[in-house]
């Protein structure tokens, strides 16, 4: 018996893990068919059907945090004044675990709500079981899996026109309900635009009236007779109503009632009140049309639907559409396009004929045409009787007439390839753009670099920094438009520059090495020794040195380019009259300028340079990789005693050979 029972029990589980895979069909139960709600209503769930299991996206992190859309119902709802957003789930049983998820679904595809983290706006997949929403006494709007996770989040702020999609989902596997009410936050999701009838209008003899609503309203509050509905003249009686829509959605803005026999033309009043069911049509927040409102209609004797109108083409348009103010029986179009011949400029073929069909009617045709029309001139559509053997037959069953026509006019493709003329100059050049304004350009859009744009047809633009530009132009005339780019290269860049020793020993020789940009035709050297070069590659230099100071010489390079555009580089180098790296074996840090500092001397070309001074416990109080920063006899704030103090020098020479000594010095007050 104990076996039977658990064989009973795995089936069982089997079972509700079949059922919660199953997809969800029931209205309500995905995004796309989401209950409209409003804070001014409390909703109530009777039942949850099992289903689902879809992975949703969350800002949960962790091993755990892994949520569906478990056994789940969307509401859909619209932010109308901005705030704060507050609400509450309670489960019809307290010991079911009910989660939520929030998104924003403004101008999105709400199908993304399962892949899209940027629509994630707030959540609560507490493990706990009860009560759970948003509220003031939430601390957080991201509250994740796990038990002792508290059931209320933060109230997250909703944005005004924003649309909002709220996720339910029933982790508990039970189909008890519950009940959703807003309220406590400073936002509103309640319209505050009154519910109105906005138009009627009578298809072919009146038998069936579209009436428009001003938003959407609730459409279990329109009764299947139409009983809402009323007519004077009282010539015909309201026999039944239809919501558009409704096999889809909770709700609609349009309503078809049907009359019991046809209206002769004329004009009419279309009356609301209350039907059968104690109200008119009620939207969302509750709110009813006001009984008694009424809105007019004309009814028009049946004539024919012209040839409407032509969708004004497009650049080098292979088709054409036609507009129709009547819908027009999509089995009365030719589908070889026969019902129709261009004729014009030039000739156009027809290829075939096809109607946007929606229960086998079109309020447009798209005509394909057998080559784009590339080049100007103007042209007319007529309407013929097809190879069908009729025209076109609208809704009311009516023929259009033969041999109406509707003129267009083609424009010609255009090119924006442009020309430009180059002046150069030593600091400014000059580029003039041109573009030939063919096929009736009267658009130009020009993108230089790091220039301002222009729309002028010609410009002509000025540059101070040489070289590669990027230029852009997007012409058209009005319907046909094209965009060329192109590289403009300055070839003027001038820059003159060298490198040498800025130090010099006695009884070095220097080279001076040309690095130099641009396009150049001479070389100018000054060496500040007497010498002078006209040439790239310039011989090597020497300095004579001064037996008791250093002084200083300057070296000079101009350059000339092929348009006569000079630049100049120079180089102050200083000729030492000893390089020979040493220590001095005192100094004397007292302020009067005299001995002040201990550093290594004449460390002109000494590389990788390292000097350290340390007291007499070993400890090190100086430390500096830049031969020219000098010890002042400080250490931390504080006057160094007078004593001997051991130094460490190391570096490379201009040998590259590695250097290192050691000695002392005593610094003295």
């Amino acid at each position: 018996m104990k076996q039977l029972f658990i064989c009973l029990l795995v089936l069982a589980n089997v079972f509700i893990q079949t059922l919660q895979a199953q997809p969800c069909t029931a209205l309500g139960q995905n995004p796309e068919t989401a209950f409209p709600v409003c804070e001014s209503d409390t909703f109530r769930q009777g039942s949850v059907n099992i289903c689902g299991n879809t992975t949703i996206v969350s800002r949960c992190t962790g091993p755990n945090a892994l949520f569906t859309d478990k056994n789940p119902y969307w509401y859909k709802f619209t932010c109308f004044t901005s705030g704060t957003l507050g609400f509450v789930i309670r489960p019809d049983n307290l010991g079911d675990d009910y989660d939520w998820q929030l998104f924003d679904v403004t101008n999105r595809n709400i199908a993304n709500v399962y892949s899209d983290i940027s629509m994630f706006v707030a959540c609560n997949w507490s493990g706990e079981v009860g009560i759970t929403g948003a509220s003031a006494a939430g601390n957080s709007l991201i509250r994740c899996e796990g038990p002792g996770v508290p059931l209320f989040s933060s109230m997250p702020f909703i944005i005004q026109g924003h649309e909002y999609l709220l996720l339910i989902s029933h982790f508990t596997d039970t189909q008890i309900g519950y009940s959703l009410s807003f309220g406590g936050g400073s936002g509103s999701i309640t319209d505050p635009t009154d519910p109105h009838m906005v138009s009627a209008k009578a298809a072919c003899d009146g038998t069936v009236i579209s009436i428009k609503l001003n938003k959407k309203m609730k459409c279990k509050s329109i009764t299947a007779s139409g009983s809402e509905f009323s007519i004077t003249p009282p010539i015909a009686n309201v026999i039944s109503a239809t919501a558009i829509g409704c096999t889809q959605s909770f709700d609609t803005d349009s309503v078809l009632i049907s009359l019991s026999n046809a209206l002769v033309p004329g004009d009419y009043t279309i009356t609301i009140n209350n039907g059968t069911d104690a109200n008119t049509i009620v939207d969302n927040c509750g709110d009813n049309i006001p009984v008694g409102e009424q809105i007019p209609l004309t009814v028009l004797a049946i004539l024919p639907t012209p040839m409407d109108s032509l969708t004004k083409p497009k650049c080098a348009p292979n088709q054409l559409e036609l507009v129709f103010r009547k819908s027009i029986k999509c089995n009365s179009i030719s589908p070889d396009g026969s019902d129709f011949s261009i004729t014009g400029a030039y000739p156009v073929g027809i290829n075939s004929a096809t109607g946007i069909c929606f229960n086998g009617r079109t309020s447009k045709i798209i005509i394909q045409l057998s080559a784009p029309l590339q080049r100007a001139g103007n042209f007319r559509i007529t309407l013929n009787r097809g190879r069908d053997g009729n025209t076109l037959i609208d809704e009311c069953s009516q023929e259009t007439p033969a041999g109406q026509f509707l003129p267009f006019e083609i424009k010609d493709t255009v090119n924006a390839n442009f020309n430009s003329t180059i002046l150069l100059g030593c600091k400014t050049d000059t580029i003039k753009f041109n573009h030939n304004g063919a096929n009736g350009v009267n658009y130009w859009s020009w993108s230089f670099d790091n220039q301002p744009g222009s729309n002028l047809q010609n410009p002509i633009v000025y540059y101070t920094v040489f070289g590669v530009k990027q230029v852009k132009l997007i012409v058209g005339n009005g319907v046909c438009f094209d965009t060329s780019n192109a590289s403009v290269n300055l070839t003027n860049f001038l820059k003159a520059g060298f490198i040498g020793e800025k130090f010099v020993c006695p009884s070095d020789v220097l080279q001076f090495t040309d690095t130099s940009i641009g396009q150049i035709i001479n070389w100018d050297w000054d060496f500040g020794n007497g010498n002078t070069f006209t040439g790239q590659v310039p011989p090597t230099q020497t300095y004579l040195p001064s037996i008791t100071s250093n002084y200083n010489v300057l070296i000079k390079l101009a350059v000339k380019n092929n348009i006569n555009c000079i630049d100049t580089a120079t180089l102050k180098a200083t000729v030492v009259w000893n390089c020979y790296i040493d220590v001095p074996s005192a100094f004397t840090p007292n302020g009067d300028g005299l001995n002040d500092y201990l550093y290594p001397l004449n460390a002109y070309k000494a590389k990788s340079l390292k000097f350290s001074v340390y007291n007499r416990f070993g400890q090190r109080i100086y430390y500096t990789e830049d031969w020219t920063k000098k010890w002042n006899g400080m250490f931390n704030a504080t006057r160094m005693d007078i004593g001997t103090y051991v130094w460490v020098l190391q570096y490379y020479d201009e040998n590259n050979i590695f250097k290192q000594r050691r000695g002392t010095t005593i610094l003295l007050r």
